[in-house]
């Protein structure tokens, strides 16, 4: 469920207040732990630290994320991969691939 117009988007009041009193060209990074507040155009081009749990995601703020929620940008869970017998062998053959191709342009160069 969305937040109501009428309230309007929700910005960490502190967060906006460290904004404001750093200039445009500063390259400290803002620490903050509200992921759910919304990106606004007065945050672009700042660095913010933002808290995924275990350490704080720098995150440069660029136009294209005005309206999104700063917890988008800082996953909470690392993807590895999905296991099984079939993802190993398609692993294995993709690494032998690409060691045959690798020597191949290598046997190619110096060929020049």
């Amino acid at each position: 469920m969305s937040r109501s117009l009428k309230k309007g988007p929700y910005v960490d009041l502190k967060l906006l207040d460290k904004v404001s009193k750093l200039k445009p060209n500063d390259k400290t990074i803002i620490k903050t732990w509200a992921r759910a507040s919304t990106i606004t155009p007065e945050m672009v081009g700042f660095t913010i630290g933002v808290y995924n749990g275990r350490i704080h995601l720098s995150v440069l703020i660029v136009e294209d994320m005005v309206g999104h929620k700063l917890g988008e940008f800082s996953p909470t869970r690392k993807f590895i991969r999905h296991g099984g017998k079939m993802q190993k062998d398609l692993e294995q053959k993709q690494a032998e691939t690409a060691k045959t191709e690798a020597s191949a342009t290598k046997a190619e160069t110096t060929k020049k």
